[in-house]
């Protein structure tokens, strides 16, 4: 039997090795999880067989891998190192392990795995105290807040912990390939235009996530049109307290009555302008060139 050992009520860095390991590691998928106090090993035994830098043991007749505990190769308490944690340490085994079986991972499946890591590290050893306005409510809805959470709802369910730790990693594999390829398409495929409120972006590309990732960036006006669908989303900056900003508004109108056929809706904020949604499949697209509706945009 396949045994992955880590402490009693695990932290992100005990499920990230965890998901790690079962997720990545040939033949580990379905190794049953254990759990310890922390520090110590599986019923303190000592391992039959073997080496100081492979962390799988040979404990009777079962394979064991240690994580985050045991002070074994996949647990980084026996270093002052606050780059390593137990989840980086398993990162880096896993990766050569797959290297070893003939396996690969893609550029960007590596991107998004190296940067859940790297946030994982960073929290274990508490430098979530320097995030930007760390002591807002909005970081307790957060991975870190939902674990949190979660044991105060369900106090002494290890194994229900993993579970959701993975489902959530899991899913945020996802999100942060979609973040990356994204960044690619800000940089390759981006067009800024000026308006008289600051600069603009547009873009021909299936991923919606471009257009939050541009107002994160500063862009005060921000516009998709998916070449699948002909679809658009146009999206102004939020207004913020005692400043409306942006009003789409004068768009709307003008789109309208440029391409009467297409389905426009103005949501009640006059921040964000919609030509086709999921949330709706019977909206008409627009005919309007990406160019064409920013020519509309810039006179706003």
């Amino acid at each position: 039997m396949k045994i992955i050992v880590t402490h009693m009520s695990p932290d992100w860095d005990a499920i990230g090795s965890v998901w790690l390991i079962k997720k990545f590691l040939p033949g580990w998928m379905e190794a049953e999880v254990k759990f310890v106090p922390a520090g110590q090993r599986l019923s303190n035994k000592k391992p039959s067989s073997t080496t100081t830098k492979d962390p799988i043991e040979i404990i009777g007749d079962d394979e064991v891998i240690h994580v985050d505990t045991g002070l074994t190769p996949l647990d980084h308490h026996q270093t002052h190192d606050v780059n390593i944690s137990a989840s980086s340490l398993a990162w880096d085994y896993v990766r050569l392990e797959i290297l070893k079986a003939g396996d690969s991972l893609t550029k960007e499946h590596i991107e998004a795995v190296s940067r859940i890591v790297k946030i994982i590290v960073d929290t274990d050893h508490f430098k979530e105290v320097f995030w930007k306005d760390a002591k807002l409510d909005y970081h307790e809805f957060s991975l870190l807040g939902l674990l949190e959470g979660f044991k105060l709802e369900k106090p002494g369910k290890d194994s229900e912990y993993i579970k959701f730790g993975i489902e959530c990693l899991n899913a945020l594999i996802h999100t942060f390939e979609n973040r990356i390829w994204a960044e690619k398409e800000i940089k390759q495929k981006g067009v800024e235009f000026k308006t008289r409120h600051g600069l603009g972006m547009g873009f021909e590309t299936l991923n919606d996530t471009v257009l939050k990732l541009a107002q994160k960036m500063g862009y005060v006006l921000v516009v998709r049109k998916d070449p699948r669908k002909g679809y658009v989303r146009i999206k102004a900056l939020p207004s913020t307290e005692g400043e409306r900003g942006l009003d789409l508004t004068l768009a709307y109108e003008q789109l309208r009555k440029i391409d009467p056929d297409a389905t426009w809706f103005l949501h009640i904020s006059k921040k964000m302008l919609l030509n086709g949604t999921p949330k709706n499949p019977k909206m008409r697209p627009t005919k309007l060139s990406l160019g064409d509706i920013i020519k509309v945009l810039e006179k706003l």
